[in-house]
């Protein structure tokens, strides 16, 4: 399994990856595989604020659905439009074309309580 240095990771199996006070966010390698076959994403709070740990959407595969939780508290500013007609893209480039969403952060020290790359491998086996 992939886990990029460069990242941070939650517990939850979402990633985060930070330049200037945006960020972008998807489900990890470990995630989309647990999961299997993704149909669809859902997030419905587009300009919404949410807390840390919030819930922000859902991912919906073949045998299951699954939430999605905000890393970092802020204000959803965009869905990547590619995954709503491609949500296979999530299991095929998890880490690229297939993010989810785009945050400005509320607060960058949200950042500090999250894992980094040796520590979610370590998570998840």
């Amino acid at each position: 399994m992939n886990f990029p240095a460069e990242l941070k990771y939650t517990k939850d199996h979402e990633w985060i990856s930070i330049e200037g006070n945006i960020a972008t966010i998807g489900i990890t390698d470990f995630a989309q595989r647990e999961l299997g076959d993704i149909v669809f994403v859902e997030v419905n709070t587009i300009g919404q604020t949410i807390g840390a740990g919030e819930v922000f959407g859902t991912v919906e595969a073949v045998k299951t659905v699954s939430d999605l939780f905000l890393p970092v508290a802020g204000t959803i500013t965009e869905l990547n439009s590619i995954i709503e007609k491609q949500p296979e893209l999530v299991n095929t480039d998890p880490y690229g074309d297939g993010w989810m969403v785009k945050v400005e952060v509320a607060n960058v020290s949200d950042l500090d309580g999250l894992l980094d790359a040796a520590a979610y491998q370590a998570l998840v086996g």
